[in-house]
């Protein structure tokens, strides 16, 4: 209940110094973004309006130019006094025009098409070309209105862009008198003069207008075509406060005016201020966290360390009185004469031998985990019979285990081992641990079974209960110290929770591998492999190649 009561009075501290931190850098993130947002936005409609004001400006010149170059007498046409128009487009020429046309529906249904010329002055007939394909595309649906005769009304000048590099301007001309349609007059337009000139100026006079007072690095224009090409302007460099693009409303759809403005502004003040002011709220909470978080782990490990030891001192109580008690009860026993006959009493100092070795392993196993966490710990190696090893662990096993009717089916290899390097009493041992562990969890079931194998360049030891089994998600922990499955069996069984993690020691100092494999309700098995070659050679191998490597990189 104490434990209980300090860990969530940390908690409860952690919270409270958290919660005005946290409604701090809340308040303030939330005004902070909402001033950042305001200036963009305001930053936005300045831009948009710029943008909107060039693309004006180009529509404005080509739709005047073009109600009053296009504005042909419908008179002239029908009295066939192409004269009239040429002298027309003498005097209302317009620089933006690459070629001015007429299409003549009067003599032909399929019209007419006339190309002026300005070097003389004349509307001469318009020879093959793509220029006049173009034309004749773009007149296609006047072309049959006027063919078949129909009332038209005029719409004034339309665009046509489907070709890109000939790009038109078309007006057709209206009898009023018939409604019909009688000739269309146009201009192909010329990009040369929409890049070079109209362009350039309606781009200055937009800066102008919109940004009086901003330096010329402050603002950044970049024009670009149908294909995204680069026309006019740079292409950016670094990063640009803010940006906007917007294609031209009424010629040149497919280009698309792009704006950047750099500097110190608004905006980049609102961020800048944000960023600073959020940093440095972000690290005060950051370290203040850090403190609470650090001081709660140190508590909980203090807790968790003081859990351990009190769990550690109780099972070991546990498994120190386990055996002492069979030990002073069979004792009492023979020094009494209770034991009607020598194969009794012989029985009597069996279990005193069997206990007496459990006694010794557990110590051995306090012991030995000591020297391992403090590096002290060696082994004797020497050529052994791994199989004599494993039988005699399972005979001294076998008596303890058959009061509580466990059988031990024992498994020898189908043709004897090598002998190999290795210290008889650490593998003993881990094989003790791993027998000890398969009796504590086998459940109801009663029979372990030991095998003995060779594989290929490993002699394999696998020892197999058939108990309550492991979850796979703990399989990862059971070589932990101190870790115990959490199961409900796990109350009710003692042990120190050292057992798996010195197996795993000596396995691993013998150059070997520990694996299992389990499943809850199928029960556990635990495979040790050893190498078949001895250490020494292994080691002197190890120590050849360590040499090389020096070797090579001198």
């Amino acid at each position: 209940m104490t434990a209980f009561l300090k860990r969530h009075f940390l908690w409860a501290g952690f919270v409270a110094a958290l919660v005005p931190v946290g409604v701090l850098l809340a308040l303030q993130f939330v005004w902070l973004s909402r001033l950042e947002r305001m200036s963009a936005m305001a930053q936005q409609a300045v831009l948009h309006n710029y943008l909107e004001g060039v693309g004006t400006e180009v529509q404005y010149a080509y739709r005047a130019a073009a109600e009053r170059v296009l504005n042909v007498p419908a008179a002239a046409v029908m009295q066939g006094d192409h004269e009239q128009v040429a002298y027309h487009w003498k005097k209302k020429s317009f620089a933006g025009a690459r070629r001015m046309f007429l299409v003549d529906y009067t003599r032909d249904p399929f019209g007419n098409l006339f190309l002026y010329e300005p070097e003389y002055g004349e509307l001469l007939p318009a020879p093959a070309s793509d220029e006049s394909l173009a034309i004749i595309v773009a007149c296609t649906p006047w072309q049959i209105t006027a063919y078949r005769k129909l009332p038209f009304s005029p719409t004034g000048v339309s665009v046509d862009e489907r070709d890109p590099e000939h790009r038109i301007l078309a007006n057709p001309i209206v009898d009023d008198a018939t409604s019909s349609i009688v000739a269309v007059v146009g201009m192909v337009l010329d990009e040369d003069y929409f890049r070079g000139d109209l362009l350039p100026k309606a781009i200055e006079n937009g800066l102008k207008k919109f940004f009086p007072d901003a330096a010329e690095r402050d603002v950044e224009v970049t024009v670009r075509d149908g294909r995204k090409r680069l026309v006019l302007g740079s292409e950016p460099a670094g990063h640009a406060e803010t940006e906007v693009n917007r294609a031209f409303p009424f010629v040149y759809t497919d280009w698309t005016l792009e704006l950047r403005r750099r500097g110190e502004m608004p905006g980049r003040w609102a961020r800048a201020s944000f960023a600073s002011n959020m940093a440095l709220a972000a690290l005060l909470a950051l370290l203040l966290t850090g403190g609470v978080a650090l001081a709660l782990r140190a508590a909980g490990r203090a807790m968790r360390l003081s859990e351990m030891k009190s769990d550690f001192v109780s099972n070991v109580s546990h498994e120190l009185r386990t055996p002492l008690a069979s030990i002073r009860m069979f004792a009492e026993m023979l020094s009494l004469g209770r034991a009607p006959t020598l194969d009794k009493a012989k029985e009597y100092g069996e279990y005193i031998d069997a206990e007496s070795r459990r006694l010794s392993r557990l110590i051995d196993n306090i012991l030995d985990f000591a020297r391992i966490e403090s590096g002290r710990k060696t082994y004797q190696l020497a050529r052994a019979d791994l199989t004599e090893v494993v039988a005699a662990v399972v005979r001294t096993f076998e008596v303890r285990l058959r009061p509580a009717g466990f059988t031990v089916r024992f498994a020898p290899p189908a043709s004897p081992l090598p002998l190999l390097d290795l210290d008889p009493d650490a593998i003993g041992q881990a094989l003790h641990n791993l027998l000890d562990n398969a009796v504590k969890y086998s459940g109801e079931a009663r029979a372990i079974d030991v095998s003995v194998s060779q594989d290929d360049t490993e002699a394999v030891v696998a020892v197999r209960d058939h108990g309550i089994g492991i979850p796979r998600h703990e399989q990862a922990r059971v070589f932990e110290r101190f870790h115990r499955v959490p199961t409900g069996l796990v109350h009710d069984v003692k042990g120190s929770g050292l057992g798996l993690a010195i197996v795993r020691h000596i396995v691993e100092a013998h150059g070997g591998r520990l694996h299992l494999v389990s499943a809850p309700g199928e029960g556990s098995t635990f495979t040790l492999r050893l190498p078949l070659r001895p250490a020494a050679d292994l080691e002197t191998e190890r120590v050849a190649d360590l040499r090389h490597d020096v070797s090579s990189q001198t």
